[in-house]
């Protein structure tokens, strides 16, 4: 679905931050410790609060995606996201994927 798919980004939950590395649409590497220099291409940035009802197998209303989040709830969309927008299909699958592995906040 997205081979052409390659990028960092990381999800920033608070206390807890990671760092995603996608290769040719295949995750490469989680970096669950990631240091203040660590590089990514775009962040989403929201409370462990936000995070927690994202990861719910039936989410409230507005946190059902990452648009709804961001327009009403706390999450941040920073950073250079046009590869996100090109790969928008593939990053969604990924980040629903949540919701099956659950959190860690």
């Amino acid at each position: 679905m997205a081979r052409y798919f390659t990028c960092r980004y990381l999800w920033d939950m608070g206390a807890a931050k990671v760092i995603v590395d996608v290769r040719d649409g295949r995750v490469h590497s989680i970096n669950t410790d990631p240091q203040p220099l660590d590089a990514y291409d775009f962040a989403l940035r929201a409370s462990a609060a936000t995070w927690r009802e994202f990861a719910k197998p039936v989410p409230e209303p507005m946190y059902h995606g990452i648009w709804s989040a961001s327009f009403r709830r706390d999450l941040k969309i920073e950073g250079n996201i046009l590869v996100m927008m090109q790969n928008l299909r593939n990053f969604t699958v990924q980040f629903e994927l949540l919701r099956k592995v659950g959190v860690p906040v």
